[in-house]
């Protein structure tokens, strides 16, 4: 939203370029040029903004409008352009002609004789800048500038209106003068002897257009460079499995639900203790926001510091809910929570839940084939189930006393287990209002199995299908992850 101009205080004449003279015949009263001021050769029609008394931004005594090319104003029709002139010639030799805009309304004209009387002129409703290079700087020369600096006026301006259209006027034999004010930042440059109204309004128009551009462009990059930026910061953020030693396979598959991220409130880890033991977790921040997302990654970076410290089961997740209840911003925030830990033989676990739902385990059927019609024998599909859930605990952070028992699951010579966050089974499937569920998604992977796919493609099939399920993109982050051991 604009920020509101303050009511200008009135200037005298003699600053603001025009003065007005009572008609000795008692009627309105008439512009007549200040000593020193731009003769002015516009129609009675033509804005001249000087800032006097009765007076506001809007140049005729009403609500002011901010137009300026920041804020669309001047481009769409509801505010006029606005031209502020800085020069000091006391002999009043710029001639500034009545100047259209493209839309054929005039454009107003304000003048300032210095740069203090500039820097108050400098309202938002300002587009274009015309400096003439021959003013002195009365003292202002900016701080970095060499004393012997020409353009150090120049500088001054754009560093005071950063966001303004700046066109440098200066002598038609002085053009290298011209050229090196644009290399410093200004639009355009012209010629003082040169100019006309058709001259100076198309340069106003371009320079205006060509501020607008450059502003954009620079937005954009600097938007890319903070995409990039984030980006590079949520990629160092997933976690890096730390399975040195372990024969176990590992696949994962990450996807936020906000648009645009990296990284949502889903969060996974994998390591290996000294004793063998394969430590796998996966968790849930409720919430789809960045501080959300920011919680799952110190929830996850505990977890694998106190998992390497030695810690398990309930006294781990306690720990971790008092992590949460510290971190959170409020006391409505809580997350999920599955543990497993992988016995050095790979043949047993102890699996904690705390609100999280259960995973899943496939092993190789214990029939070797299925016969078919023709007789031949086919390796049979995969058994694919839950483990047991019945005796899990409450999700961190609702209950301040909770437990979380471990319980001990078998899990056989060959198997496969995954793990997964609620995204993967609350999708739609269809039109209606029913979710996939865990069923669902039990059938789903088991026909995937059945098909031959496994690790990293296994994964891939059943998120994409969760999602074709869902008719487009799931709103709900998405974690699995998927450890074998094959015998």
């Amino acid at each position: 939203m604009p920020v509101p101009v303050p009511r200008q205080r009135a200037i005298p004449a003699v600053e603001g370029g025009q003065a007005r003279a009572a008609s000795s015949s008692g009627g309105p009263a008439q512009a007549v040029p200040a000593p020193g001021a731009l003769p002015s050769q516009a129609p009675p029609s033509t804005s001249r903004d000087t800032g006097g008394d009765n007076c506001d931004d809007t140049g005729h005594g009403g609500e002011a409008h901010h137009g300026g090319f920041h804020n669309g104003g001047a481009q769409n029709g509801t505010a006029p352009l606005t031209l502020l002139v800085i020069e000091d010639d006391p002999a009043g030799s710029l001639n500034v002609p009545t100047l259209l805009d493209s839309a054929g309304k005039p454009i107003r004209v304000r003048t300032a004789r210095n740069l203090t009387e500039a820097e108050r002129l400098l309202t938002d409703d300002v587009q274009c800048i015309l400096l003439d290079l021959a003013l002195t700087t009365g003292g202002r020369t900016a701080a970095d500038a060499e004393p012997d600096d020409e353009l150090a006026t120049l500088k001054h301006v754009l560093r005071l209106a950063p966001r303004h259209a700046v066109l440098a006027l200066t002598a038609s034999e002085d053009a290298e003068h011209g050229a090196e004010a644009v290399r410093v930042g200004a639009q355009d440059y012209l010629f003082r002897d040169e100019l006309d109204s058709r001259l100076l309004s198309r340069a106003i128009r371009y320079a205006v257009e060509r501020k607008r551009s450059d502003t954009a462009e620079r937005r954009l990059t600097e938007s890319k460079l903070r995409a990039q930026e984030n980006a590079r910061l949520e990629r160092g953020l997933l976690p890096t499995p730390l399975l040195e030693g372990s024969s176990l396979r590992f696949a994962a598959r990450y996807r936020p639900g906000r648009s645009r991220a990296l990284l949502g409130g889903d969060f996974y880890d994998t390591v290996r203790t000294p004793d063998g033991t394969v430590h796998a977790m996966i968790g849930d921040v409720c919430g789809h926001g960045p501080d959300e997302a920011a919680l799952g990654v110190e929830l996850r970076i505990a977890w694998r510091a106190l998992t390497l410290a030695g810690l398990c089961g309930d006294q781990l997740l306690s720990t971790l809910q008092q992590v949460l209840e510290h971190e959170r911003d409020n006391d409505e925030i809580f997350a999920t929570l599955c543990t497993v830990d992988i016995a050095p033989d790979g043949r047993r676990a102890g699996l904690c839940l705390a609100g999280h739902p259960a995973p899943l385990i496939s092993r190789p059927a214990r029939s070797r084939a299925v016969v078919g019609a023709d007789g031949a024998g086919d390796p049979a599909p995969p058994v694919a189930e839950l483990l047991p859930y019945e005796n899990g605990g409450p999700a961190l952070g609702l209950l301040p006393n909770a437990r979380w028992p471990r319980q001990q699951v078998e899990l056989g010579g060959e198997w496969s287990l995954m793990l997964y966050t609620d995204g993967l089974i609350e999708g739609r499937t269809g039109e209606g209002r029913e979710r996939l569920g865990q069923d669902g998604m039990v059938d789903m992977v088991r026909r995937q199995l059945a098909q031959g796919l496994r690790g990293e493609e296994l994964l891939r099939a059943a998120v994409n299908e969760v999602r074709d399920l869902n008719g487009g993109e799931l709103t709900d982050d998405v974690a699995v992850l998927l450890l074998d051991r094959v015998a």
